[in-house]
């Protein structure tokens, strides 16, 4: 079996990857099409998925997005409550320090911030 991991990201001999080529592909194609082109491939691509698929097809992606958009709006209100009690005992921290080390700790609670804001994302 042929070994596969140069088009995942190894980059042997100066060669682009797959990742990279499809990168600089798309870079290409936006900078030379419109808004119009992408609607016009989107509605050819949809009406191409409906010729090709029965209503029984759009009814399960549609049950399937429904549950992920459930999922997410759950993970999405246990992230927010999270990031309310995090900013709170921050905030309490911020307020405790002396005044010649306030500049440097509001630092440390902005990245603890951007820590847990990235961790939910």
């Amino acid at each position: 079996m042929a070994n596969n991991n140069d088009n995942k990201g190894n980059n042997k001999q100066g060669s682009m990857t797959v990742e990279e080529a499809g990168r600089k592909g798309g870079e290409a194609t936006s900078a030379n099409h419109d808004r119009e082109f992408y609607e016009d491939i989107g509605q050819k691509g949809g009406e191409a998925t409906s010729a090709n698929h029965d209503r029984e097809f759009y009814e399960e992606i549609g049950q399937k997005g429904g549950e992920a958009r459930a999922a997410n709006a759950s993970n999405s209100s246990n992230n927010d409550s999270n990031n309310r009690s995090t900013n709170r005992s921050n905030s309490n921290n911020s307020s405790n320090n002396n005044d010649d080390n306030r500049g440097g700790n509001r630092s440390t609670n902005n990245n603890n911030n951007r820590s847990n804001n990235n961790n939910n994302r």
